[in-house]
């Protein structure tokens, strides 16, 4: 039996792919601080195994790893560590006190959970771990300095755990879209001149069939929708300058 436990699970992108995951018969986990939110969703899926933790709290991502292994002979196929948050703004307008909180949550809330799924990884056979990336992972991303900056060090994680846990055959992976319509970013109050003008063109149910075709044909990195995988395979050819150039043209005021 395929298993997938997901980190932020209760709205967005993580619910979705709840969604999509139960509805093609994974056993699905979710996680999130949410816990009403959380349980509503679990209820929608049938009563799918669910705990309200904070991913930045080591012990208690320890003990709900723990727990939905044991249900399942000690195993885990795949984590989808989906759990993060994100302020639009001017770097000096966002207290600092926010700015580490992202980085708690997206970059060591990250490797936490990462940490703590190690073991039931390692005796799943074709175990994966899908970190949610982002489009500013690519180039630093102005109004938005400390998510883009925790993207970064997702990719770099990512790359770096795909080399290292090959021994153990566990594949690690991000998903790297652009704008996603989801409730994180319709609620934000700032709209960066990047997200005016590439727009919002994706939803949480393309996330999450992109973590399906992941789940089932992993690449280290998976650009989203055609409008950034063309900045993506332009970027890995093109001198630094030019990056620079477009990501200044399009965060200018």
């Amino acid at each position: 039996m395929n298993t997938i436990l997901i980190t932020g699970a209760a709205s967005g992108i993580g619910a979705a792919t709840a969604r999509l995951f139960h509805s093609r018969g994974w056993r699905v986990g979710l996680l999130d601080v949410n816990q009403a939110a959380l349980a509503a969703l679990a209820d929608e899926l049938g009563g799918a195994w669910h705990v309200a933790v904070d991913v930045t709290d080591a012990a208690a991502a320890q003990v709900a790893l723990a727990s939905f292994a044991a249900q399942h002979q000690g195993r885990l196929r795949l984590l989808f560590n989906c759990a993060g948050i994100l302020r639009f703004g001017l770097f000096e307008q966002i207290s600092l006190e926010e700015h580490a909180r992202i980085l708690q949550i997206n970059v060591l809330g990250l490797l936490q959970v990462t940490h703590a799924a190690f073991p039931y990884l390692k005796v799943t056979p074709g175990a994966q771990v899908i970190n949610m990336g982002s489009a500013s992972g690519l180039y630093g991303t102005p109004h938005m300095v400390s998510y883009s900056a925790s993207k970064f060090a997702v990719r770099g994680l990512t790359e770096a755990l795909e080399l290292e846990w090959r021994r153990h055959d566990i594949r690690v992976s991000d998903l790297m879209p652009p704008f996603v319509r989801t409730p994180m970013v319709d609620s934000q109050t700032f709209e960066p001149p990047a997200l005016r003008r590439l727009g919002v063109h994706l939803k949480a149910e393309h996330i999450a069939e992109a973590a399906w075709q992941q789940a089932h044909e992993p690449a280290v990195h998976r650009p989203i929708h055609w409008q950034f995988k063309l900045m993506y395979w332009s970027a890995q050819v093109s001198p630094s300058w030019l990056n620079r150039w477009v990501m200044g043209w399009l965060s200018r005021d």
